[in-house]
């Protein structure tokens, strides 16, 4: 099973397909199946964020135990393998870099298991972008989040 990103924007986020030959983040489409996602949003476009391995998997987040997280206690040692620690920098660089690019103000963000469309969140929270660059960021699963964007430099400069 696959822990999935899918963000609420004003307007759509630009489509990215996955290539397994040059695997990047991309961006989709909500599917039929998918479809009930949109429920928990407030905006009106949705679409799945999908990390290097094509769904969110490789996004750095916590599963969900008992209702809690156990793993943000321990969040200090999550990253202890180099590897994954380069991989989860990676993805919060890249996933922060597309939200900056959406040129929207605030983003809805809610990290799910594949099949738990209709679930409602566990947590809801609001955060700036920046956070999420921390090496201890992880996302909750079922955490609903807002995030708020700075504009990029090139987004404010004068034409």
């Amino acid at each position: 099973m696959c822990f999935l990103l899918y963000a609420g924007t004003i307007r759509p986020i630009p489509r990215r397909a996955w290539r397994k030959d040059a695997p990047d983040l991309c961006v989709a489409s909500l599917s039929d199946r998918d479809a009930p996602v949109k429920t928990h949003f407030t905006t009106p476009e949705v679409q799945c964020i999908g990390s290097t391995s094509g769904c969110g998997c490789d996004f750095p987040h916590a599963m969900l135990q008992n209702g809690a997280w156990p793993e943000l206690e321990f969040v200090e040692h999550v990253e202890e393998n180099p590897e994954q620690a380069a991989t989860h920098s990676y993805h919060r660089e890249a996933l922060v870099e597309l939200l900056r690019a959406s040129e929207e103000h605030v983003i809805e963000l809610y990290g799910i298991w594949d099949g738990d469309f209709a679930t409602p969140p566990q947590a809801r929270e609001t955060i700036a972008a920046e956070e999420i660059l921390a090496p201890t960021f992880l996302f909750k699963e079922r955490g609903f989040y807002k995030v708020t964007v700075k504009p990029t430099a090139e987004s404010t400069a004068p034409d």
